[in-house]
C-alpha cells in the first residue's frame, strides 16, 4: 500500500516545474511515514523515479531537516551508489542541509557512527574531485568545510584540491572556492 501511495505521488511529477514538486512534498509532508521508502526509491536506480524522488526529498528537508534523523545511516549509506546528475545534487544538498543542522547546536547530543562520518567524507571528497555539476561540488565543499572544522586534515585536503581546480572549474566553482579559501 505505501509503495502504491508514494508511486503515485512520483508519477504526479508530470515534469520538473516546481509546482508538481511541491505538490510532491506536501504530500510526503502528510505522510511522513513514507520517509524511508522515498530515500530507497532515491537510491534505486535501475527506476526511473529516483530523480523524481530527490528532487521530492529536497524539498520535503528544506521544511524540516529533522525528518531525516531516524534515516540518517540509510540516507548516508547510499549517497556513494547516485551517478545520474539530476538525483546527485539534490542529495548531495541535502547532505549539506543535515550536516549544518548537525553541527549546530541544537544537536550537541546526537552521534554519528564512524562509519557514516568516513562515508560522507569520502563521498563528498569525490563529488568534489570527480567531473560533476558545479551546484553538487558548491555543496561538497561547504560540507567539508563544516567538517573540517572537527578534523584539520579536511581543511589541508579541502584548500589543496581548491586550489588545484579553481583555475579549470566554472565561475560558479571558482568563485565559491574562493570564498572558501579566504576563510580555511
Amino acid at each position: 500500500m505505501e509503495d502504491t501511495h508514494l508511486i503515485s505521488i512520483l508519477n504526479g511529477i508530470t515534469n520538473a516545474k516546481r509546482i508538481y514538486r511541491d505538490k510532491a512534498a506536501k504530500d510526503i509532508l502528510q505522510n511522513p511515514h513514507l520517509i524511508p521508502k522515498l530515500i530507497d526509491k532515491i537510491y534505486d536506480i535501475e527506476d526511473p523515479l529516483h530523480v523524481k524522488a530527490a528532487w521530492v526529498f529536497e524539498l520535503v528537508c528544506l521544511q524540516d531537516i529533522t525528518l531525516l534523523n531516524p534515516y540518517i545511516h540509510e540516507f548516508i549509506s547510499g549517497m556513494s551508489h547516485l551517478k545520474n546528475e539530476s538525483a546527485l545534487r539534490p542529495v548531495s544538498k541535502v547532505c549539506s542541509l543535515w550536516n549544518a543542522y548537525y553541527f549546530s547546536e541544537k544537536t550537541a547530543a546526537m552521534i554519528l557512527s564512524k562509519e557514516d562520518i568516513e562515508q560522507i567524507i569520502e563521498c563528498n571528497f569525490d563529488w568534489l574531485i570527480e567531473q560533476h555539476n558545479v551546484a553538487t561540488q558548491v555543496f561538497a565543499m561547504d560540507t567539508l568545510k563544516l567538517w573540517g572544522n572537527r578534523e584539520e586534515w579536511i581543511h589541508q585536503e579541502l584548500k589543496s584540491v581548491l586550489q588545484k581546480n579553481t583555475d579549470s572549474g566554472s565561475s560558479g566553482y571558482k568563485a565559491h572556492a574562493r570564498k572558501l579559501l579566504k576563510n580555511l
